[in-house]
């Protein structure tokens, strides 16, 4: 795995930690701002109209849309982009470092939606959002691990990360299979066309990242009107841009997007999503609201079932000879990792967005999700406390 991911492109882990306060400080300034006398100021700005046209056609929406569906596709084809390079030639490619993070994302999801299915079984509306509690954030959460210095083994490090970009790629698939509206077949022709035109590039090995990117604006605006979450043209994009070309030379299209965008999706459009969507009022907020199915379900899923899910699958895939626990590392340390799973800010976010974009649940959700990924922070924190060596490991 490159070492950006945990030594972030060579800056060292300070640049998870830069994202994470980053990320912490947007929602503080969110919920300062809704919580004063400034709130129909952040109401103005989150609902201000923005508009861009071509010729006729005019796409007139909220600010708010712009960073959720705009903007977030650059976040998901950064995923995309990292996702695939490992899974080709990083950590991830080599079958045994894979499967233990594998299996222990697939429990981490599996567990979670069990238990959210299990307390809102008697209502339809809050059963939508059972994706919620399914998510880890890879930014805060190894932002959390990194606060241990060289007390972290690399082999945790690594497992960790790896464990959140399977979550990641089973996000994405939640978002492709779950979250779409009906399909509108008259515009599917032209959703279609994109794609192809986009596999064509990369067949003929065409390696200039602005094709892809035209394409792929072309590809959001189509799916905008076909059903399909528009987020999902940066996961197409991205599974399309090359990695291997048939020349060496210093310009892989895949590379140089992902270079190129992490620094944007890290210290921008990740708090700026995070001021947009974090903004709970705390006077709406109840004592039945926190003891609501929807919100004991969050909490219970990502405290309680992300720990269980992750540590289970890992030690039953560990058990059937399926992957081998690496060196340095221990059962109890996988526990304190699999604790810090359950911190799923972003994408949990972004999924309570998904689930209830009309109606007052997600301020519930975003409250959920804000105390579940608390608990298990702090719950992470006070495990690892013990659990890692008391100083770094001299290889």
């Amino acid at each position: 795995m490159r070492q950006r991911k945990f030594q972030i492109r060579g800056t060292t882990l300070h640049a998870d930690q830069w994202a994470s306060l980053m990320m912490v400080a947007a929602l503080g300034l969110a919920l300062f701002w809704v919580n004063s006398p400034l709130k129909p100021f952040y109401d103005l700005f989150h609902h201000m109209p923005v508009s861009i046209s071509f010729g006729e056609h005019v796409l007139k929406k909220p600010l708010v849309f712009w960073v959720n569906e705009g903007l977030m596709v650059l976040f998901f084809l950064a995923v995309t982009t990292e996702i695939k390079r490992e899974l080709l030639e990083g950590h991830l490619s080599m079958p045994r470092q894979m499967l233990l993070p594998a299996f222990a994302a697939l429990g981490g999801m599996v567990v979670p939606t069990a238990i959210y299915l299990f307390i809102n079984r008697g209502d339809p509306i809050f059963l939508q959002g059972w994706a919620i509690p399914t998510a880890t954030d890879i930014a805060l959460s190894l932002g959390v691990l990194s606060l241990f210095g060289k007390r972290v083994p690399l082999e945790l490090k690594l497992f960790l990360a790896a464990l959140a970009i399977f979550d990641d790629l089973g996000g994405i698939l939640i978002i492709a299979i779950f979250y779409g509206s009906h399909l509108t077949w008259s515009v599917m022709a032209f959703v279609l066309a994109a794609i192809l035109a986009l596999f064509l590039l990369n067949r003929f090995f065409i390696t200039h990242a602005s094709f892809y990117v035209a394409i792929g604006l072309f590809l959001w605006a189509a799916l905008q009107q076909s059903g399909i979450h528009p987020t999902m043209a940066g996961v197409i994009v991205g599974v399309a841009l090359p990695l291997r070309v048939k020349k060496p030379c210093a310009y892989i299209p895949l590379k140089v997007v992902e270079d190129g965008l992490h620094p944007w999706t890290a210290f921008f459009i990740v708090p700026l999503f995070a001021f947009f969507n974090a903004g709970i009022v705390f006077s709406e907020i109840t004592v039945a609201n926190l003891v609501s199915p929807l919100s004991l379900g969050v909490i219970a899923g990502l405290f309680i079932g992300k720990p269980l899910g992750i540590f289970l699958f890992a030690w039953v895939a560990h058990a059937l000879k399926f992957a081998d626990l690496t060196d340095h590392v221990n059962w109890r340390q996988i526990f304190g990792v699999a604790l810090l799973g359950g911190v799923g800010f972003t994408m949990a976010l972004f999924f309570n967005a998904l689930a209830f974009p009309h109606n007052g649940n997600p301020e519930m959700g975003r409250a959920a999700i804000l105390i579940g990924s608390f608990l298990s922070a702090v719950g992470g924190v006070l495990w690892l406390h013990f659990a890692l060596p008391k100083e770094g490991i001299k290889r």
